[in-house]
């Protein structure tokens, strides 16, 4: 498929967002403490429990400002770094039962040089009752920090289990893309492309939750470090 091709499905797919996240009527902040740092079945933390402040400003209609911090203590996967810093903005609308949102983010990594990278990314979701189906796609141009390009699609789905706090998640990716320096290319791609998978159980009462996320993926050894199956566990107050 041809870089134009890509393109177009990164305009017809997206990555789940919370709902409550992208309709917020006022500003929202979140702090989190987590067994790892796990991102698309890779440990940003080197297998370490981490802290995470999250905040999102909605500042128009369907339009928000997003940042979080999140602690990674040294991170070999991404030169050293202390931690990475997310900074974004959200843009959604509801087109009847479907909900479409493009987004822009850019990751940067204090006490780390010449790590961060930028990518941009869609969703489209749809909800039907206490359930939603999301497919996404997320695409970082080629930069030298992440030697080429990188683009993610995934699915997922969620449901709400009727008369409990209770909410039963799962999802699917795959992720791939030119590389042009093989050594950085395996920071986000080791082993070139792979798919990673998990479910989640997830608890919500009043502004605490908790969670338990199972993460896997197909990376073969000698790349698999801090990318087999492992068990995450995660608790938060937002505010």
């Amino acid at each position: 498929m041809t870089r134009m091709a890509w393109l177009g499905a990164i305009l017809l797919t997206g990555h789940a967002l919370p709902a409550a996240a992208q309709y917020a009527s006022g500003p929202t902040f979140t702090v989190e403490a987590s067994s790892d740092e796990r991102r698309r079945g890779l440990s940003w933390s080197d297998g370490d429990p981490v802290v995470r402040a999250t905040a999102s400003v909605p500042v128009a209609d369907g339009l928000s400002l997003d940042g979080a911090a999140t602690s990674l203590w040294g991170s070999p996967r991404h030169g050293g770094a202390d931690a990475v810093v997310d900074l974004g903005a959200n843009y959604a609308k509801q087109l009847g039962g479907f909900r479409l949102t493009g987004e822009g983010r850019y990751h940067l990594f204090p006490g780390a040089s010449h790590q961060g990278y930028g990518e941009v990314g869609a969703i489209a979701g749809f909800a039907i009752g206490p359930a939603s189906i999301d497919l996404a796609a997320r695409y970082a141009p080629r930069q030298s920090a992440i030697g080429g390009d990188n683009l993610y699609l995934s699915a997922g789905g969620a449901f709400a289990i009727p008369g409990t706090p209770l909410t039963l998640s799962s999802h699917v990716g795959r992720s791939s893309g030119d590389v042009r320096d093989p050594l950085v290319a395996r920071r986000l791609r080791p082993g070139g492309g792979y798919w990673d998978y998990g479910v989640a159980i997830d608890w919500y009462r009043g502004r605490w939750s908790a969670g338990v996320r199972y993460a896997d993926t197909d990376i073969d050894a000698p790349d698999s470090l801090h990318a087999g199956a492992t068990l995450v566990s995660r608790v938060g107050f937002s505010f």
